[in-house]
């Protein structure tokens, strides 16, 4: 095949160590091992895809074989050994796929091959791609062999699943982990390519392929080669025209959505959205990268924006600073865990586009839990009556949060779970606003004893082991029994009760004992302490066969005498 008709990924693929990019340590160690006549029976390469695994084995097996020696390795013209190495077609070297010949017939005959020793070169390698793909049976028959090989066989295996491999096997390799590429590294190396083969690109457009690629060197060569192909050659390809061929949108964009979501512009908010999805971008992508952004305003303060790190421009990374300075962490948590669930809903509905949509309209009816928290910090209010007057999930009296109150006649009949918890609050506020704190567990018990809430109270008492409890924080860890709808049912009574949003936390710390817990153990430690009393040892003389069974307090029972 004529070289200019390869992809870019094959047509540029590394012949020799001083070609690998960002693998330098694996690299040298092995070039040093070789050198030093020092080989090991079997390499092991194990890294995501495309960062160079088969390459290096390659690599490897040349250098094991040049005719010109391990010190003068062939660079610019191969060797009859090295150009077939390259090729595939040597008779000493076997590149087998694990992932079609996974059985144990397949490594016995393999094993039978090896018996005889190489034909034209120094050693016989065996290059087994996607190694993990071999059955439990296959790894066992290549056991003995790999750990005692004859003297001019060499194993080379590579993988990226490696905890799918036996560790008897790994132990007796010597192992690599190759790195992701780093982003400026693989921007130089594709813009020197792309340089080679005339293309015009901006460096804005490579940027966006090195952050899709995800550090791997022939996911960026594919995108790369999939965009030189896209324009005529008198255009050049722009960030723009990039993100519709990949279906990526600007992420100022995004920025700027997130502005509008915390000033309650909804119109605006949809609009947005709708140019966003019309550009061709899934909602799916679309929900991944609003993750990602909500990542970056949380975790502003640690981002550094040092030219190594395309994910975001200094333009960008100055808005986000910007706008989370008036942000809460609070609201950051909440809307993470609003965004994971929509990811879990836009697979079972039908039309991801309108689902996307209500998303953003929850998330604008959200945004005043900043608010709460810009208020608290500027004038030191009591916390209980800010949220009364501002959380956007309880309304007031005149506030028609969605829309609907001159409809409200209409579709009372198919009201949903949440807006019927929400007339509920309100009408409940006419007539009483709860004011009790609950400071402690105990608190709550009691709480639920007077608002009559006897499952909650049940589930409380038996089935949940308190872990902490703080300011509108509870940590909790629990048993077997306990009703799934629980923390759900406790939340709402909690904002009920408080007129406030609380934060419960499931915790694989066991915790302290449940009331009932404390109440069975309390009982035994009387019993106990009772069983060495004079008065029972008096008792069990008279009467041997007796057992204590319960022990009640003398001011329990009633006072008859």
């Amino acid at each position: 095949m004529n070289k200019n008709t390869k992809v870019l990924a094959l047509k540029y693929r590394p012949q020799t160590f001083d070609d690998l990019i960002g693998q330098d340590v694996v690299a040298e160690t092995i070039s040093n091992s070789i050198k030093a006549n020092k080989v090991p029976n079997a390499y092991l390469f194990t890294g995501i895809r495309g960062i160079g695994k088969t390459t290096t084995a390659r690599i490897v097996a040349k250098s094991l074989n040049c005719s010109n020696g391990t010190d003068n390795l062939c660079k610019d013209e191969l060797c009859d050994n090295c150009n077939a190495i390259s090729n595939s077609n040597h008779i000493d070297v076997l590149e087998m796929d694990a992932a079609s010949k996974t059985g144990v017939d397949d490594v016995r005959d393999l094993i039978e091959f090896s018996r005889y020793g190489p034909t034209t070169a120094k050693y016989k390698i065996f290059i087994i791609d996607e190694v993990h793909m071999l059955s439990k049976q296959a790894f066992n028959a290549l056991l003995k062999t790999l750990e005692e090989p004859p003297e001019y066989l060499k194993f080379i295996f590579a993988t990226t699943e490696i905890k799918k491999i036996p560790i008897t096997v790994v132990s007796r390799c010597q192992r690599f982990d190759l790195s992701r590429i780093k982003s400026l590294e693989l921007f130089n190396f594709i813009k020197d390519i792309k340089n080679k083969e005339n293309g015009n690109a901006s460096d804005d457009a490579l940027k966006l392929i090195v952050k899709i690629s995800e550090g791997s060197v022939r996911d960026a060569l594919s995108l790369l080669d999939r965009a030189l192909l896209t324009l005529d050659k008198d255009k050049e390809l722009d960030l723009v025209y990039a993100q519709k061929i990949f279906g990526y949108f600007d992420k100022s964009q995004l920025i700027t959505l997130f502005e509008l979501i915390f000033e309650g512009k909804e119109k605006e908010v949809l609009n947005t959205y709708r140019q966003i999805y019309n550009q061709g971008v899934e909602p799916k992508i679309f929900i991944n990268d609003f993750l990602e952004l909500l990542y970056y305003f949380k975790n502003v303060e640690s981002l550094n924006i040092d030219g190594t790190n395309f994910l975001l421009n200094d333009e960008e990374f100055n808005k986000i600073k910007e706008i989370s300075e008036k942000v809460n962490n609070e609201i950051l948590i909440l809307f993470w865990q609003f965004t994971i669930k929509t990811l879990e809903e836009i697979d079972i509905v039908s039309n991801q586009h309108l689902s996307m949509e209500m998303f953003l309209i929850r998330l604008i009816h959200l945004k005043g839990i900043n608010k709460v928290s810009n208020i608290n910090n500027e004038e030191g209010s009591n916390q209980s009556e800010i949220i009364k007057d501002n959380s956007p999930l309880q309304k007031q009296e005149d506030d028609d949060l969605f829309g609907i109150k001159e409809r409200m006649e209409t579709i009372g009949q198919i009201k949903n779970i949440v807006q019927e918890k929400d007339i509920k609050i309100k009408e409940n506020k006419k007539t009483e606003l709860q004011t009790k704190l609950i400071n402690s567990f105990d608190d709550l018990l009691e709480i639920c004893s007077s608002k009559k809430e006897i499952k909650l109270k049940y589930e409380l008492e038996k089935n949940v082991n308190l872990v902490g409890f703080e300011n509108k924080r509870i940590e909790i860890s629990f048993n077997e029994d306990l009703d799934k709808d629980f923390v759900k049912d406790l939340s709402l009574k909690l904002y009920e009760w408080t007129n406030d949003r609380w934060i419960i936390t499931l915790s694989k710390t066991k915790g302290q004992p449940s009331k009932k817990e404390e109440e069975i153990n309390s009982k035994k430690e009387l019993i106990e302490t009772i069983k060495k009393s004079p008065i029972y040892n008096d008792i069990l003389k008279n009467f041997p066969d007796a057992e204590l069974v319960d022990v009640k307090p003398k001011n329990s029972e009633s006072n008859n005498d």
